[in-house]
């Protein structure tokens, strides 16, 4: 900058007016700054885990944080590396010239002495206008002795800044200002292009991120696309045929593994099932056979005809639970459709015989007509253990069973229901705590719950709501579908 230019709009001797200037430490505070612009870029590294649910999101955000946070450490050591290097160097062009301009100033009082710097400009003011310096530079008159930096703007509205070095004796006031105003349009044209680089390594790095988690998560997402394909399949294929031997590939030979074992499993229970289903058939069949013969002889006397149908009544229902349990160990649907109203009367009749004198009326209400798509066996099973828990833990009174137009209510009138009954009673071995020493192993109603599951119903147990003690378990058909992988039985 020559030395016109200094004494028109950009001089480093200002005329000063109140808040357009600003003196500040050696240390300038836009350093500080740009360190908290930097912490700021890397708070977002510090909590990721909204992210953290698919793997693939974890990829990419690590190359994005890592190409950022890498950029951005970059640009500001860059910045500060610049910004410390200019200003020690400022700094000591300043110092070491303060004091020849000093020298030079003694040796010709009479005139301001010349700077080989033409970004330099040096000023002297003597004892007797330290008064009149302290009323057109008040911000100079106050400096001490150092090195200061200088901003404001001036007259025309534009951006000056200057370093200003002080040196004051008792006679004179020694200033050397050093022009800043190139090199902060420098600093600024260099921390956009920092910012510009920021934006695109981190764009570049989200792309990288991207693309490398697509090539990783790939084997991944085949994998776990043919393990659906699989579903439902009771003989599924080797999946680590398909891919490297790599840690994808040991994935699938473990799980190729597992799925072998787990299919022997199956094959064996239900092996066993269908063993223990037909060995128990065959002495049922003798002993349906031998009832039906014995009912046939006319000479029977009423007790014993009651007691050979109370045995017949016991070996249908052995016939349909065996029958229902093989259904449940195969996942399958029996075909067939039901009258509910008259299960339901064949389920009470039972009950009747077997009461003994228990002052306990068992009756039904409700208009007959409704016909499930379900076997007698199964519907038989699943209300029936709802009317034989009620029978068993009802005292005295009445159970009703009611039926509605899509749904069974069996209504008692026992010792009601807990809330932790509520909440377990379907569980696989959980007793009631109304059970005390009854027989039961607590498995009734979980397999009532599974039979639900495969037919598509719905079965629920709550407290009466009519202010009488007593339970009402409902079974509901409402139409349901069987689940996608159940297959008909014949």
């Amino acid at each position: 900058m020559d030395c016109a230019r200094w004494s028109t709009s950009r001089s480093p001797f200002p005329t000063s007016r109140p808040g357009t200037a600003s003196a500040t430490a050696s240390r300038r505070p836009t350093l500080a700054t740009d360190g908290a612009a930097a912490d700021g870029a890397g708070h977002p590294a510090r909590n990721p885990r909204r992210f953290r649910r698919r793997l693939r999101t974890r990829i990419i955000l690590s190359f994005l944080l890592l190409g950022t946070g890498l950029t951005a450490l970059f640009a500001f050591l860059t910045d500060y590396s610049r910004q410390r290097v200019e200003n020690q160097l400022v700094e000591d062009v300043l110092n070491s010239n303060i004091d020849e301009f000093a020298r030079r100033f003694y040796v010709d009082p009479s005139r301001n002495p010349d700077l080989p710097v033409q970004q330099m400009r040096g000023r002297v003011v003597k004892r007797e206008d330290f008064e009149l310096l302290r009323v057109m530079e008040p911000d100079w008159y106050e400096l001490p002795d150092g090195i200061h930096n200088i901003t404001g703007r001036d007259e025309n509205g534009e951006q000056f800044a200057y370093k200003l070095a002080v040196r004051k004796t008792p006679e004179e006031w020694f200033f050397l200002a050093y022009d800043m105003t190139q090199t902060l349009r420098g600093e600024s044209q260099l921390k956009r292009a920092l910012y510009v680089s920021i934006l695109i390594f981190s764009a570049l790095s989200l792309v990288i991120g991207w693309w490398s988690a697509s090539r990783v998560m790939r084997p991944v997402t085949e994998l776990a696309a043919r393990l659906r394909a699989y579903r439902g399949s009771s003989q599924p294929r080797k999946l680590a045929p398909h891919f490297p031997e790599d840690e994808v590939g040991q994935l699938a030979e473990a799980l190729d593994d597992y799925s072998e074992r787990l299919t022997e499993v199956v094959q064996r229970d239900r092996e066993f099932n269908a063993d223990v289903s037909h060995e128990l058939r065959t002495p049922l069949a003798v002993i349906k056979g031998a009832v039906e013969l014995l009912l046939s002889r006319p000479e029977l006397d009423e007790r014993t005809r009651a007691r050979l149908l109370r045995i017949q009544r016991a070996e249908q229902q052995c016939s349909d639970l065996i029958g229902s349990l093989l259904l449940l160990s195969r996942n399958e649907r029996g075909q067939g459709r039901s009258d509910v109203a008259r299960v339901a009367e064949q389920l009470l009749e039972s009950h009747r015989a077997q009461l003994g004198g228990k002052p306990l009326e068992l009756r039904m209400e409700g208009e007959p007509g409704l016909v499930v798509d379900a076997p007698e066996a199964a519907l038989s099973v699943a209300l029936g253990n709802l009317v034989g828990n009620a029978v068993k833990y009802t005292p005295q009174g009445e159970v009703l069973l009611r039926l509605l137009a899509d749904a069974v209510e069996v209504v008692d009138t026992g010792p009601g229901l807990s809330e932790e009954d509520a909440a377990r009673l379907f569980q696989r071995g959980y007793r009631g705590t109304h059970a005390g020493h009854s027989q039961g192993a607590g498995i009734g109603l979980s397999i009532v719950g599974r039979l639900c599951d495969l037919y598509g119903w719905d079965v629920s147990v709550r407290p009466r709501q009519d202010g009488e003690q007593g339970v009402v378990a409902t079974l509901s058909f409402g139409g349901g579908r069987p689940p996608a992988t159940a297959g008909g039985a014949g």
